[in-house]
């Protein structure tokens, strides 16, 4: 049941929130109220009186003598446990302070305009507790009404240290998130002026909610990616099904390999062992039906991984299944991976679930719910450019999480930077901990944000946190970039690749041909949320003497199969001498060099500039826009990547593209 609000008001008052003056009176003698200043305000709490404006619960600018009168009518009109009055505060900016246990992350603080605002323009923001002072200002400067707080028109300015304090005292370190039961909790409005604030309407809604678990000792994952034997559960030697297509992935990538069949001794060419108890391997693969994989996995003793690749458990309504999979496996005393989800990908340890062989061995890794779009990432990453250390598909996440998995990734030697797809973030909490410890840029894509977090809100504030917004603030609190497809996803971790995280100073330079794509590029890094900050002066000046009549940023110079290939770089150096730039984006019409030329070596030979002038240039980075790439005959844009990826240059075929990977690299680790 929920608490009245002069209950939840001594607790305020209790934890330093100021409150209006007042006194509950539970009959119709109002004396006790002789001494409240006026005017007064009179609510009627009770049961089912949630919303009390929408009840006619509530009266406002009342004098003492009016008291009797208005509460014996809203007696006759509700059912009516006792009364609050108190004296009414002065007017000021209304605001919302909200609490709600999110089902993924538990308690996540709201604020923004309240009032008779809140609905009708859902100017708010949101972080997951606790919060710092430093959030807290962030929150209030995001607010798209957020000049009202500071002195707007010549209004007076808010005590905005008190708005910050109150928020920490509901949402920072130790605040009553801590000591309520969740639920959702409003202040709504909350009245900011010159001289303080004060919470006017106050509503706590208990809800029991699960809390994150305390984890386990940390699992040391290197063998899952490293295994120096693998096994394979469920290959036929008479109908070829997943356990045999495991099996050729494994005997083309070199791993020792055994396979577990009940009767025969070898299965397509692989020695054959009658159980997982007989298998000296440190990871296996379980491809049976869902409800043979328990009895499989209670084998595993001595066997530090098992997947199980199977589906048909919680995800189609039966969790029991899944349980029943889980115990299992603590009960051999082997960790589990999955069920439903398509393995290990890692061409250190010649770990696959994909065909066409092991790419090269890179700094990129990958935690993936979908096991189909990991395997997509690889493929077309790989093809443009991008080489992993690890990648991993958690698929139910019955047992290892993708929050424990980052840990270890963080601390990886290999692993530069990581990539994430989630849809459902069972262990939500730890992974946002994970998220904001990790020292390494972190790209989150996120399925099904569009979902509301709560169905049935009974407050305003629970109505106004929804999936994506909560994906939001986990991003802006821990740091990471939050992607909104799978294209922006392998481009931006394409530019960590290249560029890792290191520091550069600031600014966005664009360079490259056609005034027509100059302003499309200033419309996409505008849309990104990047500025191009105006040339010099003396800039201009110089390029004047390279021939190059420059009038701003993006800066056109001529790029093409007749063009000097130097040009650009040399244009690019005499600009640093006078305004350095931490990203210098280049970009080319390839779609030029084969209308008006015929051979691609004036393409591969600007690419060498490009590449000699980033080797020239260590503190800043360079990324490089092939327009109309598919232009260009069969092998050439392989090519100018290959050059460009030597100098450690991303190479992206659109605009839009980059500059999301240029933003991503800019907002890294401003949390």
């Amino acid at each position: 049941m929920s608490a009245y609000e002069h209950e939840v008001k001594a607790l305020l008052s209790a934890a330093g929130v100021p409150v209006p003056r007042g006194v509950v009176v539970d009959d119709l003698d109002f004396d006790r109220a002789a001494e409240l200043a006026e005017p007064l305000v009179l609510k009627a709490f009770g049961p089912g009186l949630v919303h009390k404006s929408d009840a006619g619960a509530v009266a406002l600018g009342l004098s003492r003598k009016d008291l009797a009168a208005r509460a014996a009518d809203m007696r006759a009109r509700l059912e009516v446990a006792g009364f609050l009055v108190e004296e009414q505060a002065e007017a000021g900016v209304e605001l919302i302070v909200g609490l709600v246990r999110d089902p993924g992350f538990g308690p996540v603080l709201l604020t923004g305009l309240g009032g008779v605002w809140t609905e009708a323009l859902r100017d708010t923001a949101l972080r997951l507790c606790p919060i710092s002072e430093e959030d807290a200002r962030r929150m209030l400067a995001s607010l798209r009404g957020s000049s009202i707080l500071y002195g707007s028109r010549g209004g007076p300015p808010v005590d905005v240290d008190a708005v910050v304090k109150l928020l920490m005292t509901v949402g920072g370190p130790g605040g009553l998130w801590e000591r309520l039961d969740l639920g959702e909790f409003e202040l709504n409005p909350v009245i900011a002026g010159p001289s303080g604030v004060i919470a006017v309407d106050a509503r706590h809604l208990p809800s029991p909610g699960p809390t994150a678990g305390a984890s386990g000792a940390a699992t040391d994952f290197l063998p899952l990616f490293e295994p120096k034997a693998v096994a394979v559960v469920g290959a036929s030697t008479t109908r070829p099904n997943f356990g045999n297509m495991f099996l050729g992935f494994y005997r083309a990538a070199g791993v020792p390999l055994v396979a577990v069949h009940p009767t025969a001794t070898e299965v397509a060419g692989v020695p054959a062992v009658p159980s997982l108890a007989g298998a000296d391997v440190d990871y296996a693969l379980v491809a049976v039906p869902a409800e043979r994989c328990a009895e499989v996995v209670r084998q595993a003793r001595g066997v530090p991984f098992v997947q199980v690749m199977s589906g048909g458990f919680a995800e189609v309504g039966r969790p029991d299944l899944e349980e029943e999979l889980v115990q299992a496996a603590r009960a051999a005393g082997t960790r589990l991976l999955g069920p439903n989800c398509m393995g290990v990908y890692s061409p250190r340890g010649r770990q696959t679930f994909v065909g066409g062989g092991l790419g090269p061995a890179g700094p990129v890794a990958l935690i993936s719910q979908s096991g189909g779009l990991a395997g997509e990432v690889i493929k077309v990453g790989e093809r443009r450019g991008l080489a992993f250390s690890r990648v991993v598909t958690v698929g139910n996440s019955a047992d290892v999480t993708p929050a424990e998995l980052l840990r270890w990734l963080a601390r990886d030697e290999e692993t530069r930077a990581v990539g994430l797809y989630l849809e459902d973030p069972r262990d939500g909490r730890e992974l946002f901990e994970a998220l904001r410890d990790a020292d390494l840029p972190v790209v989150l894509l996120v399925g099904g944000r569009s979902g509301q977090g709560q169905e049935a809100a009974a407050s305003h504030t629970g109505g106004m946190v929804s999936d994506r917004r909560v994906w939001e603030a986990v991003a802006e609190q821990a740091g990471a970039v939050l992607v909104s497809g799978q294209d922006d996803l392998i481009g931006v971790l394409a530019y960590f690749q290249a560029h890792g995280s290191r520091d550069a100073c600031g600014g966005v330079l664009v360079v490259g041909p056609s005034g027509g794509a100059s302003v499309l590029a200033a419309d996409a890094f505008d849309l990104a949320g990047v500025r191009l900050d105006p040339l010099p002066q003396e800039a201009l000046e110089a390029l004047r003497g390279l021939g190059v009549v420059a009038s701003g940023n993006p800066l056109e110079v001529p790029v093409g199969p007749l063009g000097r290939a130097g040009l650009v770089p040399e244009v690019v150096s005499a600009l640093l001498r006078h305004r350095p730039y931490g990203d210098v984006v280049l970009h080319v019409n390839v779609q030029a060099f084969f209308t008006y030329g015929d051979a691609a070596e004036p393409l591969y030979a600007y690419a060498r500039a490009v590449a000699q002038a980033q080797a020239a240039l260590p503190g800043t980075r360079i990324t490089l826009v092939t327009r109309n790439g598919e232009c260009a005959p069969p092998g050439v844009e392989d090519e100018v990547r290959r050059i460009a990826a030597a100098a450690g240059i991303p190479v992206y075929r659109s605009m839009e593209a980059a500059a999301v990977a240029v933003a991503a690299g800019g907002r890294y680790g401003v949390a």
